[in-house]
């Protein structure tokens, strides 16, 4: 809000929620930790001159999307990822309910939306119920259904790019593994019908639709998404420990993450001609 990521070459987002739901953590109300939250975004808001949560976290969300389309690197996971497309595309939509901001949701068309404004979804649909623990049907498998997959079963696979051709995302899969195990999340995964064209699949799983790590360009930067919370904690509920790195010195969920910390210092070496 300062204008201070000007600064950085590259942002890295993780659990935000930009569209102003608290995390859509509502079954928490009660805990202090909620309403520390609540009025810790509540007074951020104030300061910066904004009467609701949902309209300011929406304003950072196009200031994070200008800062990559003038040339940033992007790269986020779990509610981070669809939290943010959802925040642009339904940018002059009140879909936050009243329990967040006081006001009824607007009864809006959904031609109405303007999926245009987003980077990696279209035609989605959202989930306003605050007691879903879930943003939109994007999320693949949803947070809020009973699911078949075990920490055992659960893979996603990298996809083969040539380093000649194609050094970006080249650079974003490298990896020990091909097969990478699957962690979940908020937002565990992307389903691949909700993709928008011009989004590349990293990483999928060869069995569903879901779509696990994927890239882009906007403008002059990039953003590179990867579904789920914690690569070595399969469920990572909340209140749970973080997780001590050193156990898992060859994690590849987390050399995926170390790759788009390194990406932004790749240079391509001048010509002599």
């Amino acid at each position: 809000m300062n204008g201070a990521l000007y600064k950085y070459d590259w942002l890295h987002l993780h659990h935000e929620d930009f569209t102003g739901q608290y995390g859509k953590f509502y079954r928490y109300r009660n805990q202090s930790w909620y309403k520390q939250m609540e009025n810790s975004f509540t007074q951020t808001a104030n300061k910066y001159g904004y009467d609701t949560v949902h309209k300011f976290k929406k304003t950072i969300a196009v200031k994070i999307r200008d800062y990559v389309s003038k040339g940033g690197f992007l790269f986020a996971m779990c509610s981070a990822t669809d939290s943010f497309d959802i925040a642009l595309s339904f940018y002059n939509i009140d879909f936050a309910h009243s329990i967040y901001d006081g006001t009824p949701i607007d009864n809006f068309d959904p031609l109405s939306v303007d999926y245009s404004n987003g980077i990696a979804f279209e035609n989605y649909e959202l989930f306003t119920d605050p007691t879903i623990y879930e943003y939109s049907n994007i999320d693949y498998p949803s947070s809020h259904q009973p699911t078949t997959r075990s920490a055992e079963s659960d893979y996603f696979t990298l996809n083969n790019f040539s380093a000649k051709w194609d050094p970006v995302p080249t650079m974003l899969i490298q990896n020990h593994v091909t097969n990478v195990n699957g962690f979940m999340g908020q937002t565990t995964g992307y389903n691949k019908k909700f993709l928008k064209s011009h989004v590349l699949i990293l990483g999928d799983d060869l069995y569903s639709e879901q779509v696990k790590y994927i890239h882009g360009n906007i403008g002059k930067g990039t953003f590179t998404f990867l579904g789920g919370h914690d690569p070595e904690d399969y469920r990572h509920f909340v209140g749970d420990p973080p997780t001590d790195l050193d156990l898992h010195r060859n994690s590849p969920g987390y050399r995926l993450i170390l790759n788009n910390i390194l990406f932004p210092a790749a240079k391509k070496k001048p010509k002599k001609t």
